[in-house]
């Protein structure tokens, strides 16, 4: 009796590490979609940060926090991924708080035009790097599409078993451990591709008011700083394309939430020229999002803001914490100047 135990409790060991094993192979390792790695990065940095940014591609591909600790001595990460929308960055805070507590959180206002779950794929980009806790459980209830399941989140060979079919070396490469792909959140983009002609105005639409779900987890997130003791920032990236137009309307909203709560509000769209920014050389999508040398120049302008206005100037941090920064201000410019 005692020896068929002891077999059962092995046979079903076993069949667990098996399973496991090709959930690890079978899983994505976006390897060609480097944005699908970001949130999981975080959790090798978490820590004595200074500023947290959160959203969208606007912030992962505009703020380089190597430049801003070189310049301005700030520590920061960005927390941001493809299409994150305002309950996936709330979500994302209100675990970041749960490492460490930044005296400012930065949040890109784009996404407050989704009211509404978009997509499954965006959403795996966010929530399948995240690690489980609370934070990662309410996330993926708000976020999941009506053709979406739960269980999927839990354990993801149900959902990927068939790409077992189609491994490719890097899945056997990269099964336990992710290739890094950011620095400290920011992705960066070196090719040079202008904007040739004039940005066409966005559709018009039928009704501008910002979505009530999108505007509620903006007061969760308002609410989660004043809690923490963080102040929370909104900004909107210098970029205004085709494929992401910010309207009057909402960017009025936003000033009118900004102004009611007594927070600060930054729209770049207008500033480019004062940032530096030059549409024929500093994008790689024809004007879609900013290069390298774009987000250097928009870092370094939002850097002295910061200063200026947040309370970010002559700040001290410890032996470990400079350390740490030279190694990756070191890793930022070996990759920029290859």
């Amino acid at each position: 009796m005692k020896k068929r135990i002891i077999i059962g409790v092995c046979a079903t060991v076993a069949v667990i590490l098996a399973l496991t094993l090709v959930q690890a192979l079978v899983v994505p390792k976006y390897i060609d979609n480097p944005e699908g790695l970001l949130v999981g990065e975080y959790y090798s940095e978490a820590g004595g940060h200074d500023v947290i940014f959160v959203g969208d591609c606007e912030v992962y591909e505009s703020f380089i926090p190597a430049v801003l600790w070189e310049k301005h001595g700030i520590s920061s990460y960005v927390r941001g991924s493809a299409q994150q929308l305002a309950w996936q960055s709330y979500y994302l805070l209100e675990e970041t708080f749960e490492y460490e507590t930044p005296q400012v959180v930065v949040f890109n206002v784009l996404a407050l035009k989704y009211g509404t779950p978009q997509s499954e794929a965006f959403n795996r980009m966010t929530l399948d790097s995240m690690k489980w806790s609370s934070s990662k459980l309410e996330a993926v209830k708000a976020s999941m599409t009506e053709e979406e399941n739960f269980l999927d989140y839990v354990f993801p060979i149900l959902r990927f078993h068939s790409r077992i079919t189609d491994l490719s070396g890097d899945d056997f490469k990269y099964i336990f451990n992710a290739k890094k792909v950011s620095h400290s959140g920011y992705l960066m983009q070196k090719n040079i591709v202008p904007l040739t002609e004039e940005m066409d105005e966005g559709r018009n639409l039928r009704d501008y008011t910002l979505p009530e779900g999108a505007m509620d987890y903006l007061d969760k997130m308002k609410e989660l700083c004043e809690e923490n003791g963080s102040e929370l920032v909104l900004i909107k990236s210098p970029t205004n394309s085709w494929a992401y137009w910010w309207y009057d309307e909402w960017d009025e909203q936003v000033r009118e939430y900004a102004e009611e709560n007594e927070l600060a509000y930054y729209n770049f769209i207008d500033k480019t020229e004062e940032i530096g920014i030059d549409y024929s050389t500093d994008t790689y999508d024809a004007g879609v999002h900013l290069n390298v040398y774009g987000a250097e120049k928009m870092t370094d302008y939002f850097g002295n803001i910061l200063k200026e206005n947040h309370g970010l100037s002559d700040l001290t941090h410890g032996d470990a914490v400079v350390a740490a920064w030279e190694t990756r201000v070191k890793e930022y410019y070996d990759e920029r100047n290859e």
